[in-house]
């Protein structure tokens, strides 16, 4: 009987033990989420006000310089102002619905079909827009800075307007589909949320996200960047060694400096507002290739909540690329750095 009782009570010990153990770790589980539902929050709530100031602030700066005589006759210039105008636009469709539903759970997005569907159109339409913007000034800084006088007189401001004009209507059809399969999804009783419904459809936009998005335009704008660079080094070979011209070209000053001191700042600015969108996209383009890699395996509530804090975060950082820009170019570029200057003093 002794013995019995003995194994009986190591027996309820050993159930105490593993009880308490697994309290332990639910406990740990629940306070590690809560710490990281703390700081997405604090990072929107915080973070998402001071971003959307900087973001119009730096919008608005650059709108007036590149708005101005001195460089609005410049197609680069052209193109910028676009690209500005649609960063602008891009803080209040997206940086302000974002940070007002996960920093102060403000969710007016989820309560009308018709606003989801318009804030997700238009997250969209702006996020491919800026990219686009910065593509075509590539390809314009390709085309000044090439050796060949006819190649160099292809960059217009009327070719800018066409393409601009052009890409803007491409984009807005192509991603009207957002306008369609867009709804307002239930993932717990009380947590809803406003995005692509599941499906076929759902898997098409994170494949094309991850592929068009990631990949494909970083690595387009590397390309151009670099290819931009080249044609940089061919013209100061060409400076250094006039004969390396080809015969039939008529060596003028205009042809000995081909690139004058706006194009070559120009130029820088175009090249670092390549790398800043490279370098803060290259976060949600990881999360997006982990989300697809374990999208069939079955995770923890635990590992769901570590996905959508890393998405968010991610999420956060390619806001920085929208909101920067002018900062960048007055680090860069004296002449940015002197309009500004002219306009502080009223000039």
């Amino acid at each position: 009987m002794k013995r019995k009782y003995r194994k009986s009570s190591f027996k309820n010990k050993r159930l105490k033990q593993q009880q308490q153990q697994q309290i332990l770790k639910m406990s740990s589980s629940i306070d590690f989420i809560a710490s990281l539902i703390s700081i997405q929050t604090n990072l929107y709530r915080i973070g998402g006000p001071i971003i959307i100031i900087i973001g119009t602030t730096s919008s608005i700066i650059s709108l007036i310089v590149f708005c101005k005589k001195v460089l609005r006759k410049n197609p680069c210039s052209v193109y910028f102002v676009a690209f500005n105008v649609i960063n602008f636009l891009y803080v209040y469709a997206s940086i302000l619905p974002t940070s007002l539903s996960l920093g102060y759970a403000f969710h007016f997005v989820t309560e009308n079909l018709p606003i989801c569907r318009l804030i997700i159109y238009t997250t969209f339409l702006f996020d491919c827009l800026s990219p686009f913007y910065l593509i075509m000034a590539s390809v314009d800084r390709i085309l000044i800075t090439s050796s060949n006088v006819s190649v160099r007189q292809r960059s217009t401001c009327r070719l800018a307007y066409k393409c601009i004009i052009g890409g803007a209507l491409f984009w807005m059809l192509f991603q009207s589909h957002a306008l369609v399969w867009t709804n307002i999804l239930q993932v717990e009783s009380n947590y809803l949320y406003c995005y692509f419904s599941p499906g076929i459809y759902f898997t098409f936009i994170a494949y094309y996200s991850l592929i068009i998005k990631g990949i494909l335009v970083p690595l387009l704008m590397a390309s151009l960047g670099l290819w931009t660079i080249k044609n940089i080094r061919n013209i100061r070979r060409i400076r250094v060694n006039p004969h390396l011209i080809m015969p039939r070209v008529r060596i003028t000053n205009t042809t000995t400096t081909l690139l004058n001191s706006k194009d070559r700042q120009l130029v820088l600015i175009l090249l670092v507002n390549i790398i800043i969108y490279i370098l803060f996209s290259f976060m949600l383009t990881a999360v997006a290739m982990y989300e697809q890699i374990t999208q069939n395996d079955t995770k923890s509530f635990e590992q769901i909540q570590i996905d959508l804090f890393a998405r968010n975060v991610a999420i956060f950082s390619t806001y920085i690329p929208f909101c920067v820009n002018s900062y960048i170019n007055l680090f860069v570029s004296n002449t940015f750095r002197n309009e500004v200057k002219h306009i502080i003093s009223c000039k």
